[in-house]
């Protein structure tokens, strides 16, 4: 069978226009909301009509909507009851804009998933997609002089919450901590064989750039996780066969304070898509002779494998890193 792609083309028009007409209102007052196109490509990837997909920080429910939109059933849970009332409100919306699969959103910590989820959905479950979430780094939107009339920029909407057990507010130790354990939580929900998919990104902390995709490669083998893939999820469109980036106010204020230092930054233009699958007779036997990638590297060492069953090759090409 062809091999996937190892960049996923996942930003042909903007965020907001994504999800136009497609999501309630009030949607966009979430500061770290996964891009719909991003979640549409790993469920059409990864699943077929009819399996379970699940988000174990589903936020305004952005993996479910897609999901139904493409005729599979979501369970989602969420740790801020606004952030669950509203993606119950989208999964509604799916729904009545005639979606095909169904939803269900639970309020709870992710890392009691299997108190959370029905135990009729343990090791029934076909992906998960999931990103971690980035706490202090999240921008948020912004309001320009030009837009406001008053000096300085107006940040808003760059809190998940103000509740301090939020793992948004922890810090990078207890984050990767906590991760593993919802992986590992998710393990039990996977069947056999199943996929997990994981966005995300580095970035920077008083100049240190926090590698998180290398850490959260170690969460998912802490996990009992096997890698399989390593994609890039564009976030910038295609036109003529050049990249048209569509960075935040933070992002080309940052690039621009580094290079004026003498640092040579770029605008982030992809996110990290990293793929693992749940070990089980099911599973691809040839992954897990997948070739381990070396101490302190997420991508080398990788080769591109296909098993005699015909799966997936195990990953594409090793991509460069980007920096925010």
């Amino acid at each position: 069978m062809p091999s996937p792609l190892s960049v996923w083309n996942t930003a042909p028009t903007s965020a907001p226009q994504q999800r136009k007409n497609r999501y309630v209102s009030g949607s966009a007052v979430h500061p770290a909301k996964m891009l719909p196109c991003v979640a549409a490509h790993a469920i059409a990837t990864y699943t077929r009509p009819g399996d379970r997909v699940l988000d174990p920080m589903c936020g305004i429910g952005t993996t479910l909507v897609e999901a139904i939109h493409l005729g599979r059933h979501a369970l989602g849970v969420e740790y801020e009851s606004k952030w669950a009332n509203l993606a119950r409100r989208n999964v509604a919306y799916a729904t009545h804009q005639g979606g095909r699969g169904s939803g269900d959103v639970r309020c709870g910590d992710a890392r009691r998933l299997t108190q959370l989820i029905h135990a009729e959905h343990h090791g029934e479950v076909d992906l998960v997609i999931t990103s971690p979430p980035y706490g202090h780094s999240v921008h948020g939107q912004v309001r320009s002089t030009r837009e406001t009339g008053k000096r300085g920029v107006l940040k808003k909407d760059y809190r998940y919450s103000h509740d301090p057990s939020n793992l948004a507010h922890v810090s990078t130790d207890q984050l990767l901590e906590a991760f593993t354990q919802i992986l590992t939580q998710c393990r039990h929900l996977l069947r056999p064989g199943g996929t997990v998919v994981v966005t995300t990104r580095p970035w920077r902390e008083r100049g240190e750039l926090i590698d998180l995709p290398s850490a959260v490669l170690a969460a998912g083998q802490a996990a009992g996780l096997i890698p399989t893939e390593r994609c890039v999820a564009l976030l910038a469109g295609i036109r003529d066969s050049r990249l048209i980036t569509r960075p935040s106010f933070f992002q080309m204020k940052n690039v621009q304070d580094a290079r004026r230092q003498g640092i040579p930054l770029a605008v982030v233009q992809h996110e990290d898509v990293l793929a693992f699958t749940r070990p089980g007779r099911h599973a691809c036997p040839t992954a897990a002779t997948a070739t381990r990638p070396r101490q302190g590297s997420a991508t080398e060492g990788f080769r591109s494998r296909t098993c005699a069953e015909g799966c997936r090759p195990l990953c594409g090409p090793t991509v460069g890193r980007h920096e925010e």
